[in-house]
């Protein structure tokens, strides 16, 4: 017969490790997204890691693959950093690139900037615009804090980054 000590102590340290293991895992792929980012985008501010957020939860939603051929970013912004970084966010999460014809920035407002993805083939698609509450905490950061709010962000819930709202 065992003995039911070891079998907990087993059991525990089985949990432990596992919990151990999923930290680590969790560390490496934040790690690995932001190396995608940097690569894109040069850098790993809030804006560009929202825009990943944004391109993931696209995807997701569109059941499609990345790089995929048909799905078409239409990103509104003003001519400035930060909101046209949102750009070069979702490029490395979805592999949309103006050299594919299927992410184009449009000129537009502050006011009015969102990210439209949409899968061409059905048509079914999604207006992303950035939440307020993300604005207000990351907008005009000092060029020292950007790349640590730009991992903050990847742990914040979609919901603290962006509303999402279907396509007509």
């Amino acid at each position: 017969m065992r003995h039911p000590v070891r079998i907990v102590f087993g059991t525990c340290a089985i949990l432990c490790l596992a919990v151990s293991v999923s930290a680590q895992m969790t560390a490496s792929l934040k790690d690995s997204v932001l190396e995608q980012i940097a690569f894109i985008h040069g850098g790993t501010g809030p804006f560009a890691v929202a825009g990943y957020r944004i391109g993931e939860r696209a995807l997701k939603e569109l059941n499609l693959p990345r790089e995929s051929f048909s799905l078409e970013v239409v990103h509104k912004t003003p001519e400035e950093v930060q909101w046209s970084c949102i750009s070069d966010g979702v490029q490395a999460a979805t592999g949309a690139s103006p050299g594919k014809l299927n992410l184009r920035i449009q000129k537009a407002p502050k006011d009015s900037v969102e990210t439209i993805i949409r899968n061409r083939k059905t048509g079914q698609g999604f207006v992303f615009r950035l939440s307020p509450d993300f604005v207000k905490r990351y907008l005009d950061l000092p060029h020292e804090k950007l790349a640590e709010a730009g991992k903050e962000v990847l742990s914040l819930r979609d919901d603290q980054i962006f509303a999402m709202k279907r396509m007509p």
